[in-house]
């Protein structure tokens, strides 16, 4: 519990303003910037509330000629969010939260800040980075994936 959702300060000399799973699962606006929002859920209800500005995706590198289809299930993506871009950004697509938080809490738990893992979806093999950095020693600041390869089986 403590890990997701104690509040810490994102910046010196400040009131707690932040959480883990705020800042993961929600996203915040600081400084002129988007941070975090990697939960493709809360993208779809934003979006849908015509507060996300979807711009598109960036293809993951592929060891093979696997194509970018429906069945995907990491994108990296760009848009606008209330009117401030998020240049770059990585979300799962159409796994639950609970999968994302129990993935995430392993790699901060037992893993360093980077951590390779290979997900096979059935149709797809991803080669992923979960990335884990920490805020006030003993919380999740922000953690995402990135694709690092994609190939069809």
């Amino acid at each position: 519990h403590k890990i997701w959702f104690e509040m810490y300060f994102r910046q010196r000399g400040g009131r707690p303003d932040s959480s883990g799973f705020e800042h993961v699962f929600v996203g915040e606006i600081k400084n002129g910037e988007v941070s975090g929002f990697h939960n493709w859920i809360y993208f779809y209800l934003e979006e849908k509330r015509g507060n996300v500005n979807y711009k598109g995706y960036i293809k993951p590198r592929s060891r093979s000629d696997a194509a970018t289809n429906a069945d995907d299930q990491i994108l990296t993506l760009q848009f606008e969010w209330n009117g401030v871009e998020k240049k770059v950004g990585t979300s799962f697509i159409g796994v639950s939260p609970e999968f994302e938080m129990a993935l995430y809490t392993i790699c901060f738990l037992v893993g360093q800040e980077q951590n390779t893992v290979e997900l096979d979806t059935g149709d797809d093999v991803f080669e992923l980075n979960v990335r884990c950095y920490r805020m006030a020693r003993d919380k999740v600041g922000t953690s995402f994936v990135e694709a690092s390869a994609h190939w069809e089986e």
